[in-house]
C-alpha cells in the first residue's frame, strides 16, 4: 500500500509551494526536508511581483510580512559607474528565514506530512515511487517531485551529468545594517571574476549575496580577504560595506554552483525550482520561477488525478513542454548576459549602449522575468 501520492524532496519554495498547491485539491502529499524551520539560505532575497496573484490564490499573502517594496534597479560595473531603471513589475525584499517560515506554516495541514530527513535514493518500479531514506525508512508514492535545490547526493545517485563536473562557483551570503540603502532599490554591482547583489528584506537589513569563480577566490585566504582585495575595488560596494554592519557572526556560503544544463525530468522525478535549471543570480528571477515551476508541475499532477484518460506520459511531457515555454529562452537569456557581463571588453561595450540608450535596460530585464500568473 502506498504511503502517499505525492512526495516531494525539498522544503525550499518550489518544494512549499508544490506542497501547498496540491494539499488544497485533496491530494495528499509527504514533504521531506534536511532542515527544521526557520533557517536562511544562500540566496538573493528579491522575489518579482509576478508570483504574487498566484500565491494571493494560494491564499499567500506576503504582504503580511511586511516586505520592503522595491522599485528600481541598480547596475554598477566594476569600476563603480552605475545605470539605474524603474522595474514595470517590481517585486519583494524578504528574506528566506521568513519566507520559507511562512510558506512551511501555511502547508500545514491534513493533506500534507513533513518529514524532516535526507533522501538517499529514489526507484522507481512498476509505476510507483520508493524513496529511501536516510534515517531508514522507505516510501512509496505515484509521483515524485524535486526540489531539493542546486546540488544534492541525489543527483549522483541518479547519474546527472552535471555532477560529476566540477563547477567554477561559490556563493556567499549574509546581512548587514545599513540605514542609508534605500528601502526600494535592488542593485547589481559588478566585480572581477563575480558579482554581488542587494537589496533590503522586512526586517530592515541589507541582503548581500554575491557569486564569485574560484579563479578569482582562490588566490586569496579566506572571504574577508577576498572582500577588501576584491569587492571592496568596485566603489559602490566599497562604498556599502565600509558603512554597514554585519549581522551575521559568520557569512553563508555554499560551492559548485552549475549552471549546466540540466534535465527537467529524471527517471520521472519532475524536477523543480533550481534542480530543473538555475537561472543566474544576476537576473534576479530564481525565487519566482521556483514558485512557477511548482505550480507547473502540481496543475499536471491534480489534472492526472482528476481525469483518468490521462498517463503519467501526458503528466511528463506536458509539464516539460511548459517548463520549456516559461522558462528555457530565460535561462538562455540568463548566461549570455552573464558571459556579457564578465568579460571585461564585452561589459565595458554593453554599459557604454545601456548608458547612451537607456530603454535596452528594461528590454534586458523582460527577457530573464515573466508576467504575472494565476491559479
Amino acid at each position: 500500500m502506498k504511503n502517499t501520492q505525492v512526495i516531494i524532496i525539498g522544503g525550499g519554495l518550489a518544494g512549499l509551494t508544490a506542497a501547498i498547491h496540491l494539499s488544497l485539491k485533496n491530494i495528499n502529499v509527504i514533504l521531506i526536508e534536511k532542515e527544521k524551520y526557520p533557517h536562511h539560505k544562500v540566496c538573493g532575497e528579491y522575489l518579482s511581483n509576478e508570483v504574487t496573484p498566484y500565491l494571493k490564490i494560494l491564499g499567500l499573502d506576503l504582504d503580511s510580512l511586511e516586505p520592503a517594496k522595491i522599485k528600481r534597479l541598480k547596475y554598477s560595473s566594476k569600476n563603480g559607474e552605475s545605470i539605474s531603471c524603474d522595474l514595470e513589475l517590481g517585486g519583494l525584499g524578504i528574506s528566506r528565514y521568513a519566507l520559507d517560515n511562512y510558506f512551511f506554516r501555511k502547508s500545514i495541514s491534513p493533506n500534507c506530512q513533513i518529514i524532516y530527513d535526507t533522501v538517499t535514493t529514489v526507484k522507481f518500479e512498476k509505476e510507483s515511487f520508493l524513496v529511501y531514506l536516510e534515517g531508514g525508512k522507505s516510501l512509496e508514492a505515484d509521483f515524485v517531485l524535486g526540489a531539493y535545490g542546486k546540488r544534492s547526493n541525489l543527483d549522483k545517485s541518479l547519474k546527472r551529468p552535471f555532477f560529476d563536473r566540477l563547477s567554477g562557483w561559490l556563493a556567499i551570503k549574509a546581512h548587514y545594517r545599513n540605514d542609508n540603502y534605500p528601502e526600494d532599490l535592488v542593485s547589481l554591482h559588478n566585480f572581477n571574476g563575480g558579482y554581488c547583489g542587494l537589496s533590503k528584506t522586512e526586517t530592515g537589513a541589507v541582503n548581500a549575496c554575491y557569486l564569485a569563480s574560484y579563479k578569482s577566490f582562490r588566490r586569496y585566504k579566506n572571504i574577508e580577504t577576498f572582500k577588501e582585495k576584491v569587492l571592496l575595488k568596485n566603489p559602490e560596494l566599497e562604498e556599502f560595506f565600509l558603512n554597514s554592519e554585519a549581522l551575521f557572526d559568520k557569512d553563508l556560503s555554499i560551492a559548485q554552483v552549475s549552471f549546466d544544463k540540466k534535465n527537467v525530468i529524471e527517471d520521472h522525478i519532475l524536477m523543480l525550482g533550481d534542480a530543473a535549471g538555475l537561472i543566474h543570480p544576476l537576473c534576479g528571477n530564481g525565487m519566482a520561477m521556483a514558485i512557477h515551476s511548482a505550480k507547473l508541475a502540481a496543475e499536471g499532477i491534480i489534472e492526472f488525478y482528476e481525469n483518468k484518460h490521462i498517463g503519467r506520459s501526458y503528466v511528463e511531457g506536458s509539464y516539460q513542454n511548459k517548463w520549456n515555454l516559461e522558462f528555457k529562452s530565460r535561462i538562455r537569456a540568463g548566461r549570455i548576459l552573464q558571459h556579457v557581463l564578465l568579460n571585461s571588453p564585452l561589459s565595458e561595450i554593453t554599459h557604454g549602449i545601456i548608458k547612451n540608450f537607456p530603454a535596452v535596460m528594461p528590454q534586458i530585464i523582460k527577457r530573464t522575468h515573466g508576467q504575472p500568473f494565476y491559479a
